[in-house]
């Protein structure tokens, strides 16, 4: 699930699982709301996304390409920060106005499919409006539900540890594929006593961490139709981030909380931190030290769990032009201009023609696309795990649960019992 650039993780978590309930959405299937024509032939459609001024900077000299390409399919735009981009989407949509075609991400499909809100884009594919083969990894299956396909990949990302690489470096640490649970508890205690530094900013809220641990033991965070873990499960994984906290293991949440948005990690209260592997960019612009990327700890030494997340681009079944939406979201994960303007804002390019059109210079991004890469080659991506109607508020519940714990403000078994509770509300909606 990767987001906007320079938006901070945890913020990007909670915005994700706020409720996004929306009353009568789709009750019907006529084409009333979207774009527009002229009598010259001329289509516009709006778009719509979410991220910072550098991607809307981006994104529009992208449009400029597509305009220029397509002169009779004109794109009216609109992008707000994460969290306004929803509230703005949902009052749109509930008023039967929404964008033709905007950035997705997975934890929304189901919810949105059930509302009747997403186009489904198979005919415009079988139309030959819009090509779904020559991306990397498997991705083009990655916005497909229950036969539908809802989402288009515009890029991918993966978890990862990011480090401090001068503080790994005073503790001895040199993290492989393959290393374990018990190697990064080592870790962690090696960088608390030789660099006076937590290990790692903590584990309590990361869904997508807790989602990959699972998957290593046969689990997932999520199954079709629910939750795939047990109270039991959770307990044991949060009483250990609890005992990490109190062994300075992991850093105080307490002072990670005073210094949001900047993150523990570029604040210098810990050596490392679980989170996206395009967000390396984050901690390079906000710390001042050098940064790195390490493998996810594995429960056997092989599995990580790990797979390629994606921010996608959809389609309103609303939409009075279907032909040129596909088209734009076309040209979007294909043409290789796009890729060379974007670079790896949202990612690393899903697509090979974009991927290979985009060759990064700099350090971090060299850094993020051999990541990937080594993923691909040793053959650890799985796919990925279902997200059912409700996931985006049981992501926000963990998130917002996990900090209260770590504030000391609910004992664990209040927090399971607490997840667990809202969880089913969300789920059962």
């Amino acid at each position: 699930m990767q987001q906007g650039k320079g938006v901070e993780r945890r913020t990007v978590l909670k915005a994700a699982g706020a409720s996004l309930a929306v009353t009568g959405l789709g009750a019907t299937a006529t084409a009333c709301g979207g774009g527009s024509g002229s009598g010259d032939g001329t289509v516009t459609i709006r778009y719509a996304w979410w991220g910072a001024e550098d991607r809307a900077q981006r994104i529009n000299k992208t449009i400029d390409l597509f305009e220029k390409k397509h002169p009779k399919i004109k794109v009216k735009t609109d992008f707000q920060p994460y969290t306004d981009f929803w509230k703005k989407f949902n009052t749109q949509a509930s008023g039967g106005n929404p964008p033709d075609v905007f950035q997705n991400a997975v934890g929304f499909l189901r919810k949105y499919d059930a509302k009747n809100m997403l186009l489904d884009l198979h005919e415009q594919v079988k139309a030959g409006n819009l090509r779904m083969e020559g991306f990397r990894a498997g991705l083009e299956k990655f916005g497909e539900i229950d036969g539908k396909l809802l989402g288009v990949p515009v890029g991918s990302n993966s978890m990862a540890l990011v480090i401090d690489k001068p503080v790994y470096a005073r503790a001895g640490i040199t993290p492989e594929m393959g290393w374990t649970w018990d190697d990064f508890d080592e870790a962690m205690a090696r960088v608390r006593d030789r660099t006076g530094r937590a290990g790692d900013s903590g584990m309590y809220g990361v869904m997508y961490l807790y989602d990959l641990y699972l998957r290593q033991n046969g689990k997932a965070f999520f199954t079709e139709g629910g939750l795939g873990f047990t109270e039991a499960d959770l307990t044991r994984w949060w009483t250990k981030a609890e005992k990490g906290v109190r062994s300075g293991l992991f850093a105080d949440p307490k002072k990670v909380a005073q210094i949001k948005p900047k993150s523990a990690l570029s604040a210098e209260l810990a050596g490392s931190e679980f989170t996206w592997d395009n967000f390396t960019v984050r901690y390079t612009s906000e710390g001042k030290s050098e940064y790195g990327l390490a493998p996810i700890p594995t429960t056997d030494g092989k599995r990580t769990g790990q797979y390629l997340g994606s921010l996608m681009l959809s389609a309103s079944r609303r939409t009075q032009h279907p032909v040129e939406v596909a088209q734009f979201i076309d040209f979007m994960v294909h043409d290789p201009e796009v890729a060379t303007i974007m670079g790896y804002d949202r990612g690393v390019p899903a697509t090979t023609a974009q991927y290979e059109a985009y060759r990064p210079t700099d350090p971090v991004n060299k850094a993020i696309a051999a990541y990937e890469e080594t993923l691909v080659s040793a053959g650890v991506l799985e796919p990925i795990t279902p997200h059912p109607n409700g996931a985006d508020i049981c992501e926000a519940a963990f998130l917002r649960i996990g900090e209260e714990l770590g504030l000391g403000k609910r004992s664990v078994s209040d927090a399971v019992e607490q997840f667990f509770n809202e969880s089913k509300t969300a789920l059962s909606s």
